[in-house]
């Protein structure tokens, strides 16, 4: 197959949504010929291959910042990726894989029906709804008519959770055959014996890690004060990712005294990630909200206990008592309990370390990209008998 896919962001720009897209393209290209059109900033090239993908990239005005995206440059995204995508000739695919109904949609929508080719509408829960911005989607009678379009016109939506799928209907309306294709991250390398003191801990601490965008809605800085009312001296926590959110958790942390205890990574490279899982206990997160949370998975993978809330895509995959706990949103003084019953039960993250390793292996790449195959060949097939 010629697979276009269309994402306003591929690493190094973006989060979550951009990785798996990624990782997904990289696995597909090794058997189909597969080409990304996404943002271009900061010195990144605008044609070239990585991994058997030819990755295209046109310029976005206003964005300052690698982790996040602003509004104008996702506007701006639009008619660039457009005429780049009108400018790749007609016969050049046989499906296009559209990745967020926003901003992506209406340009893969757009290309879909100037190449005559089946458009398959990948939706991520951000982008459909995020509780912790003011300009979600799902607040709005006028961003939610244009997505409910959307979601009707692609001749296939997958959703990567259940409350990603369920949220068409719930919030947008749409009644339609909904796709669930459960994400997939790469297979870790095998991390040698990881020495603490790279990370500035000592090495009889209780390390927690979290990875992630910083911002509003992964709510890090409340992570920050459980930390503080777990009242356990030795813990400490590796914050790895960057965003607007830094400074206020950096703030948190001084404030309750905790600034030699947080340990504030920045954005690093895959490797840096790796260490840093490799030399937690447990892994923790109070994200207000994830569509799937392939932090986990990476997490799981490290054979790593998982402490988060309940609020999204995480539940199909984490369970209390098997994965390490899940608890109810905001529940902060559950999230501490959970906190000090990892750290003061080393038997119990052993348990949920072993479960992890073994849950997760159906959580890989490989298994995502065989599903993507067949859900492309189906909307190939039945655009192909409707003509």
């Amino acid at each position: 197959m010629r697979i276009l896919f269309c994402n306003y962001e591929y690493p190094p720009l973006g989060g979550g949504g951009g990785v798996v897209m990624a990782a997904l393209a990289r696995e597909l290209a090794r058997r189909h010929e597969v080409t990304v059109l996404t943002s271009r900033m900061r010195g990144l090239k605008a044609d070239e291959s990585l991994a058997g993908v030819r990755v295209i990239r046109v310029p976005v005005l206003f964005r300052t910042q690698l982790a996040v995206a602003n509004l104008p440059s996702m506007l701006a995204y639009l008619p660039a990726a457009a005429l780049q995508g009108l400018a790749l000739g007609r016969r050049s695919f046989d499906v296009i894989n559209t990745h967020f109904a926003v901003p992506t949609g209406p340009v893969g929508q757009l290309l879909a029906g100037y190449y005559r080719v089946p458009n398959v509408l990948s939706i991520h829960g951000g982008d459909l709804y995020d509780p912790s911005k003011s300009m979600s989607p799902h607040r709005h009678a006028w961003l939610r008519r244009p997505i409910r379009s959307l979601l009707n016109a692609a001749d296939a939506v997958v959703g990567q959770s259940r409350n990603t799928v369920g949220h068409v209907e719930s919030i947008y309306g749409v009644r339609r055959d909904v796709q669930l294709i459960p994400l997939g991250i790469d297979r870790p390398p095998v991390v040698g014996r990881a020495a603490r003191e790279e990370f500035g801990l000592p090495s009889d601490a209780f390390v927690l890690v979290t990875v992630g965008r910083l911002v509003a809605r992964k709510d890090t800085v409340q992570l920050v004060r459980a930390l503080g009312n777990a009242q356990r001296a030795d813990a400490h926590l590796l914050i790895v990712g960057d965003g607007p959110d830094a400074p206020n958790i950096r703030r948190a942390a001084a404030e309750l005294g905790l600034g030699d205890r947080v340990h504030l990574l920045g954005q690093v490279t895959d490797e840096v990630k790796y260490r840093a899982l490799a030399v937690a206990d447990a892994f923790a997160s109070t994200s207000q909200h994830e569509g799937f949370g392939l932090v986990f998975l990476e997490a799981m993978a490290f054979g790593l206990p998982v402490v988060c809330y309940d609020h999204g895509g995480q539940t199909d995959f984490l369970t209390t008592g098997k994965t390490g706990h899940v608890l109810r949103l905001n529940d902060i003084e559950a999230f501490t309990r959970a906190l000090v019953d990892l750290h003061d039960n080393s038997q119990r993250r052993l348990d949920a370390g072993r479960y992890n390793r073994a849950a997760v292996e159906e959580f890989f790449i490989d298994r995502c990209g065989e599903r993507y195959e067949a859900t492309f060949r189906a909307a190939i097939e039945q655009r192909a008998r409707g003509q």
